[in-house]
């Protein structure tokens, strides 16, 4: 079989991440800015058909299968995630390449993340003058799931207190995890069929676990507030985005693009290795 065919050794799409990392740091700001917009729109259409289907088929599960379709696009077409960021971006730092600084990185996290937010409210309010015939009628049955989900993980997290940060921050942990998987996922293939199963997979398990993701956060809450939701924005920030932030940066960084980093670019001397040299000496 030709070599060309084969998918990428761990040690070669690691290779991958780290390079993606510092191309990110060193992106300019205006493609930053544009492909984090680009990024933000497709995700949150993604979003709208996962809930249009749940409301359809009154099944969870199948949100979760059609929602991975939007990341696969927009992985394909190169646009970003600051989720995604989080995890590739630090990589370039600690590989020690050359002009990367942790300013630098907190740039690309802060120009990704904007550009995400305003696709994300872009779509937002689009949608609801969608699901509104521009706010002249009643919420539809797919509008009242929006604002069902916004307020059950903004007021349902706030009315637990402390415990309710907790819980959005340990989701936001496993939703980065996951997803930094699939954006990994995309290195892993030569060709298009195999780069969508390898996203496929990880961000169907991150939906159906209803795990807290930032820039489907940055649509989904808002949208909700426009649809007549009852929590403001101090309370989407304190008792979701704040905790989604923090929860994806520790899963996407040190639970995903660390710990591959370390094993395949950072590998300790093989058993095997340690044997040959005791046995020269």
């Amino acid at each position: 079989m030709d070599s060309n065919m084969n998918d990428f050794k761990p040690a070669e799409f690691v290779q991958t991440m780290v390079d993606v990392g510092e191309a990110k740091v060193k992106t300019s700001t205006r493609d930053l800015i544009l492909r984090g917009i680009m990024a933000g729109i497709i995700l949150s259409l993604a979003v709208v058909v996962a809930i249009t289907a749940i409301v359809q088929t009154g099944i969870g599960v199948v949100g979760a299968l059609v929602f991975p379709v939007g990341f696969c696009i927009l992985s394909l077409m190169g646009y970003d995630l600051v989720t995604g960021a989080f995890g590739l971006a630090p990589l370039a730092k600690l590989d020690n390449r050359q002009g990367v600084t942790w300013g630098k990185i907190l740039r690309c996290w802060g120009l990704v993340g904007l550009g995400n937010l305003i696709g994300s409210l872009i779509v937002a309010y689009l949608i609801a003058v969608s699901l509104t015939a521009n706010f002249s009628i009643e919420p539809n049955a797919v509008a009242q799931k929006f604002i069902a989900a916004s307020t059950a993980r903004t007021v349902g997290f706030e009315n637990l207190g402390a415990d309710g940060w907790i819980t959005c921050f340990v989701r936001g942990i496993f939703c980065n995890l996951m997803v930094c998987l699939g954006v990994i996922g995309n290195m892993t293939a030569r060709t298009v069929a195999g780069k969508v199963t390898a996203m496929w997979l990880p961000i169907f398990i991150f939906f159906a676990l209803v795990f807290e993701h930032t820039v489907v956060n940055m649509f989904l809450f808002p949208l909700g507030m426009m649809l007549g939701a009852d929590f403001g924005i101090a309370t989407w920030l304190n008792f979701n985005l704040i905790p989604t932030i923090l929860g994806n940066i520790v899963g996407g960084l040190f639970f995903t693009c660390i710990p591959l980093y370390l094993t395949h670019l950072k590998t300790a001397p093989s058993v095997d290795a340690s044997k040959e040299q005791a046995v020269k000496a």
